[in-house]
C-alpha cells in the first residue's frame, strides 16, 4: 500500500457520488455545487445511457473537476475512465477483473477502488492484488441501494483494525447526523449520494459535511 498512499496523497474526506441518470444540465449543476462546497473527490455513474452520451458527460465532468482541482472517478467502466482521462475507476465485486492484469494495463497512477461490502477476506485479496482503496457498507439502510443489508459502524471499525494501512471508504446512509461516527470508526473517506445531492442547497450541505468531518 505504500505506493498507493504516495500517489493518492491519502484519499480522505467526502467522496461525492453523483446520482445516476440525471439530465446533463442537472448533473453538471449538482456536480459544480458540490465542488463549490469544497468536495474534491467525485464519482460519475451512468449505467443506463449509451456510450457516446456517457463519454460526452464524462468529459464535461472531467473539465469541471479540473477547474476545481478535484479527482474524478468513474463507476464500473475502465474504458470510460480511460477515455475521459479520469483519475480512476470504482468497481463492484462482480465487476472486478483480474486486478494484477488491470494494473498492468492502466499503470500505477490510475486509481482503482473496489466495493467489498462486509467481506474482509475479499478486501484482503483485492488490496494484495493492487486495489488503492476498498469500500465497506452499507453502514445504514440507504435508498440508493435498498437491497444492500446494513452492516453498522462496528464492522467498519473492525475493518480498520484488520487493515490499518489501507485506504477505507465507508458508504451507505451517511448524513450530517452520523458522519462523525464514520470518521471515529476509522474511515478515510465517507461516500455520500442522497446525503449530499438530495439537499435543497447542495453547496451548503457539502460545506456542512466537510466541516463536520474535519472537526471530528
Amino acid at each position: 500500500m505504500a505506493d498507493a498512499l504516495a500517489k493518492t496523497g491519502r484519499l480522505q474526506g467526502i467522496y461525492a457520488i453523483l446520482p445516476a441518470d440525471l439530465e446533463t444540465d442537472d448533473l453538471l449543476g449538482r456536480a459544480e455545487a458540490a465542488l463549490k462546497g469544497g468536495v474534491r473527490l467525485l464519482q460519475f455513474r451512468d449505467k443506463k445511457q449509451g456510450y457516446k452520451r456517457q463519454l460526452k458527460r464524462g468529459r464535461a465532468l472531467r473539465l469541471l473537476t479540473r477547474q476545481y482541482d478535484a479527482r474524478l472517478m468513474i463507476n464500473d467502466s475502465v474504458r470510460l475512465a480511460c477515455d475521459v482521462e479520469a483519475d480512476g475507476v470504482h468497481l463492484g465485486r462482480d465487476d472486478a477483473p483480474n486486478l494484477i492484469q488491470l494494473r498492468q494495463q492502466v499503470g500505477d497512477e490510475f486509481l482503482v477502488g473496489i466495493t467489498c461490502r462486509a467481506d474482509a477476506a475479499f478486501a484482503k485479496s483485492v488490496l494484495q492484488d493492487g486495489a488503492d482503496y476498498v469500500s465497506f457498507g452499507a453502514l445504514w439502510p440507504t435508498r440508493s441501494k435498498p437491497e444492500v443489508p446494513a452492516i453498522g459502524v462496528q464492522r467498519l471499525a473492525k475493518a480498520r483494525q484488520l487493515f490499518p494501512a489501507a485506504i477505507i471508504c465507508a458508504i451507505g446512509g451517511i448524513t450530517v447526523d452520523n458522519i462523525a461516527q464514520v470518521k471515529i470508526a476509522g474511515a478515510d473517506c465517507a461516500a455520500v449520494i442522497s446525503g449530499l445531492f438530495a439537499a435543497a442547497d447542495i453547496q451548503l450541505r457539502a460545506e456542512q459535511l466537510i466541516e463536520l468531518w474535519n472537526r471530528t
